[in-house]
């Protein structure tokens, strides 16, 4: 890094905290019912909302001071409908959002050429931690789905057996 860069990259020690360990292994193991399931979705949820508070404690914070405060794209914060958070260039109005407006921002005379860089290791962090925000939602969203099936299909089993044997108990 050298003198003129105000933007500090998140790095390994950032991500130490968060339960990465937990979340990989939880995906490759046999799952023995809904419960097992749902606790998985949970610690993924956890995870999803450690990155939320990470990008919004080392990333945003960062790119909210001086001097990035003082151009006219900044970054922010968009919440959406399904209940998460990423992180979204947006004019000083509110009119506009999107990458393009980064890509106009670093193209821009107007930008100092001592902000270039670190301009652009603000967007490669945003769309890295973008990214890991929309998978740990969607491995969340996609593995309470899977528990809600497995329920359903124990309901059915369920019903079956007590049909057929209402004085034994198969749980």
């Amino acid at each position: 890094m050298t003198a003129s860069n105000r933007f500090l990259a998140l790095e390994q020690a950032d991500f130490q905290r968060l339960e990465h360990a937990g979340y990989l292994k939880g995906l490759l193991k046999p799952f023995k019912g809904n419960g097992e399931l749902a606790t998985w979705a949970s610690q993924c949820q956890a995870l999803r909302d450690d990155l939320i508070g990470l990008a919004q404690r080392k990333v945003l914070s960062q790119a909210r001071s001086h001097p990035f405060n003082l151009l006219a794209v900044q970054l922010a914060q968009q919440t959406t409908g399904a209940g998460t958070t990423f992180l979204r260039w947006r004019n000083l109005d509110r009119s506009r959002m999107g990458t393009a407006l980064w890509e106009e921002l670093l193209a821009s005379p107007g930008t100092p050429a001592s902000l270039i860089d670190d301009l652009f290791a603000i967007e490669v962090q945003r769309i890295v931690l973008n990214l890991q925000i929309s998978l740990t939602h969607s491995i969340a969203r996609q593995t309470l789905e899977c528990a809600s099936m497995l329920a359903h299909a124990e309901g059915a089993y369920q019903r079956r057996v007590h049909a057929t044997n209402p004085k034994e108990s198969h749980s």
